[in-house]
């Protein structure tokens, strides 16, 4: 990217006008200013119709095409033809290719090409997959947000095309991993341990036996009631700590390991939960400025209903202690 910076003189004045073709995104791989002065035209895959208009132009074309080789395409191959070429006009035409060159030319010197020697030739469908470029975090991004929207069915067909594309399927884990705390959290405690679990099962199995765990996790987490209450509530802790800089520890809560931090206050005051009333003794435990703040507000879904219910007895218990 530092060496594009000297191009950025140039271009403005006209000098040099630049023309490029790349694969990846733009918006990643070109700096700010250069793509700011850019016309930047997207190339999308190719539909069925036009991915069969450029076959049926090969199987017609002597100079550029396969015409010479005298092809007879059944529909239904051309039609595979197109299934396998999945929008890549390069990989139809390989294969249409490969398959014409591979068949022998009967007794009239045709090559007979069926669907079945197409499926043959292309064994499986090749998917669009780049592990460093868009289509790795947009269908990681599809796959997060279907669990999120609590569709099982959504979540297993992005996992299935992350599987089949190759995709590392420790990333899956880990990425179900974070997902069950920032997106399921206490609403369903057991959310996090399943994802963990998942993650050593398939470390242990490998594939395709340990596919199967980060399925069945995957069906966890999409149906798993939802809160992001924890990941809320440490983003508001951050902000706080960030805003109100190194305030002191209270006194009552300092650690005390020697006799002069006993004399200098250490510890002073400080009741032992499990000795009071219902084990709570109703104490502050944040600075002196920050007294009465709340960070964690927990929802009233799965399990965080009954955390909520337990921290309302709290309060009023504090506040009667406190009377």
């Amino acid at each position: 990217k530092a060496q594009q910076d000297a191009f950025l003189p140039h271009v403005e004045n006209g000098t040099i006008v630049l023309i490029g073709a790349t694969t990846e995104n733009p918006s990643f791989e070109v700096n700010a200013p250069l793509l700011s002065r850019s016309q930047v035209f997207v190339l999308n895959w190719l539909n069925a119709d036009e991915l069969k208009t450029i076959v049926q132009h090969a199987l017609e074309d002597h100079e550029r095409g396969i015409a010479d080789l005298s092809p007879n395409v059944e529909p239904d191959a051309l039609d595979a033809l197109v299934d396998f070429g999945n929008g890549d006009a390069r990989k139809a035409l390989n294969l249409l290719e490969f398959v014409a060159t591979s068949t022998e030319p009967d007794e009239s010197g045709r090559r007979l090409i069926t669907a079945e020697r197409v499926r043959n030739a292309a064994q499986r469908k090749v998917l669009s997959y780049d592990k460093s470029g868009d289509e790795h975090y947009d269908i990681i991004s599809a796959f997060h947000k279907s669990l999120r929207g609590s569709d099982p069915d959504a979540a297993l067909y992005w996992l299935a095309r992350m599987l089949e594309a190759g995709e590392d399927p420790l990333y899956i884990a880990r990425r179900m991993v974070r997902f069950a705390s920032e997106d399921v959290g206490n609403a369903d405690p057991q959310a996090l341990s399943v994802t963990i679990s998942a993650r050593d099962a398939f470390h242990f199995l490998g594939s395709p036996e340990g596919d199967l765990a980060l399925a069945q996790a995957a069906i966890y987490l999409a149906t798993a009631p939802k809160s992001n209450a924890a990941y809320v509530a440490l983003d508001r802790a951050r902000s706080e700590v960030r805003k109100s800089g190194h305030l002191p520890v209270p006194m009552h809560i300092r650690n005390a390991p020697t006799g002069l931090m006993k004399d200098l206050g250490y510890g002073a005051g400080y009741q032992y939960d499990h000795d009071a009333e219902d084990h709570y003794a109703g104490q502050e435990f944040l600075p002196e400025r920050l007294k009465g703040q709340k960070y964690y507000a927990p929802t009233e879904y799965g399990f965080e209903r009954k955390i909520k219910e337990r921290l309302a007895w709290w309060e009023r218990r504090k506040r009667k202690g406190d009377s």
